[in-house]
């Protein structure tokens, strides 16, 4: 007797039969012990001063003349006096050694105001590093360690990373020597907010503090990459890991090599991206480019014919889709160079011609983009500027916000705002630029009083400012 199994059944006995191919995953265990010596942790003490005063939105108390408890008051807690604290705090990070001779390449704000850098080997040898130079734009520091017989990490390229491609980190996460964590790149040419001239390497690699500055490898075993900074909710890791690209950090460790510095391309122009409702408006077919909104004096963009308006779309031959781009293609320009920028303006595509500028300090840059003192004062009696990208790193602000640059005697000065506060919120509305914070000043009505929310240090500050009657 013959029996007929159903074509389903038969399927399923052939996929049960047959073997399963895998992948095999990369085994890491050779390519740490190959490249490991060369990874550092760093650790650096820091001096700090605290004055001790009064807390926010207490006023001195009023006491009788000649009283003792008014001098002892103010001694403590005056504006003028007060009790100051010296005292010095360690942090810690990650680096790697590049050549024999000693430099360490780890990142600007793992050794940013240190008084003492420790550098502590995989054989226990502790050294005293010096820096060579940094450079806070890109967040690369150069240390030099006095020693011999250093193990090196060989710098790779990565302009030519994939995303899925596996890499691996080594670092010193909350302390923990030579950890190693893998994962693939998420993503490549990824900008933040608070950075405009990195291009960074996304991977999901887990990172925490204390990996930063040390090397993201590839698996032939070479930088590719400068571990950062993360994304997070929490202070801890949730995916998102940013690494510096090391095709990128050359440049910037070879100029901190012979230079101490780094120079960079300038234009001189403040730019906004540009969306959907925009492009329609300019008579675009998509959203792409950089819109110009305003062009600094004496800068190189000054002298070349740009117009508030223009959308750059094209620089020395690179397509700029986002306005992201364009900083990063400046900044990678050789100073003195000129090269050709193409842009729309009033529907039609214009060719300029212009010689690239050294990018100024950010001291310098914030000057420059600081409005001269009215000769009026706004309701507030204040003048603010820009927040400096150094300003926003330091102050954890992405975007929005004006700094307080004078306070004279008036409805600001009252309330207790000083110089050096961030104002966020006027009148619970955000404040977006120094234009827009000048608008809603002068939008509020004599004698009202408003809420400001203000960070100060990185504290976040309700007051409550009168504004006067005319």
């Amino acid at each position: 007797m013959r029996f007929f199994l159903p074509p389903a059944i038969l399927c399923f006995f052939a996929l049960v039969t047959t073997p399963v191919s895998a992948t095999e995953l990369p085994d890491f265990t050779e390519l740490v012990e190959e490249v490991g010596p060369a990874v550092v942790n760093i650790s650096t003490t820091q001096k700090v001063k605290q004055r001790h005063g009064l807390p926010p939105g207490m006023e001195m108390p009023e006491f009788p003349e000649n009283s003792p408890w008014s001098d002892l008051f103010k001694k403590f807690f005056g504006d003028e006096g007060g009790s100051i604290e010296e005292f010095d705090t360690q942090s810690l990070g990650s680096g790697f050694i590049i050549d024999k001779s000693g430099y360490v390449v780890t990142n600007n704000h793992v050794i940013r105001d240190a008084e003492e850098i420790i550098v502590r080997l995989t054989d226990r040898r502790e050294l005293k590093a010096k820096v060579v130079g940094t450079d806070p734009r890109s967040d690369v520091a150069l240390l030099k360690i006095d020693a011999g017989d250093l193990p090196v990490a060989k710098l790779g390229e990565s302009d030519n990373l994939k995303v899925g491609e596996w890499v691996m980190a080594i670092g010193s996460p909350f302390g923990f020597d030579h950890s190693v964590s893998v994962g693939v790149v998420s993503a490549i040419g990824r900008n933040l907010p608070s950075e405009n001239y990195v291009p960074f390497i996304q991977t999901d690699v887990a990172i925490n503090p204390g990996n930063s500055g040390g090397p993201l490898f590839n698996l032939k075993g070479e930088v590719i990459g400068i571990n950062s900074q993360i994304y997070s909710r929490t202070g801890g890791f949730m995916g998102l890991s940013f690494a510096i690209p090391v095709s990128m950090a050359k440049s910037v460790i070879q100029q901190l090599k012979t230079r101490g510095k780094v120079s960079r391309g300038w234009l001189g122009i403040l730019i906004q991206d540009v969306n959907r409702e925009l492009a329609e408006s300019f008579g675009m077919k998509q959203p792409m480019g950089a819109v110009v909104l305003r062009i600094l004096e004496n800068s190189p963009a000054s002298k070349a014919d740009f117009k508030i308006g223009d959308v750059v779309i094209e620089f020395d031959g690179k397509r700029i889709q986002r306005s992201s781009d364009l900083p990063i293609a400046v900044g990678n320009t050789e100073v003195g160079k000129r090269v050709k920028v193409k842009v729309i303006r009033e529907g039609k595509t214009v060719s300029l011609s212009v010689k690239i500028g050294e990018l100024p300090s950010e001291e310098e840059l914030a000057q420059s983009d600081t409005p001269k003192k009215p000769a009026k004062l706004n309701k507030l009696g204040i003048v603010v500027g820009g927040l400096t990208a150094e300003q926003r790193r330091r102050f954890e602000i992405n975007q929005g916000g004006v700094i307080v640059q004078e306070v004279e005697k008036g409805a600001a000065s009252e309330a207790n705002i000083r110089r050096g506060d961030v104002i966020l919120k006027i009148n619970n509305r955000d404040v977006k630029d120094v234009a827009h914070f000048e608008k809603l000043v002068k939008e509020l009505s004599a004698g009202q009083s408003i809420p400001v929310l203000i960070q100060r240090g990185s504290n976040p500050i309700f007051l409550a400012i009168k504004i006067p009657k005319d």
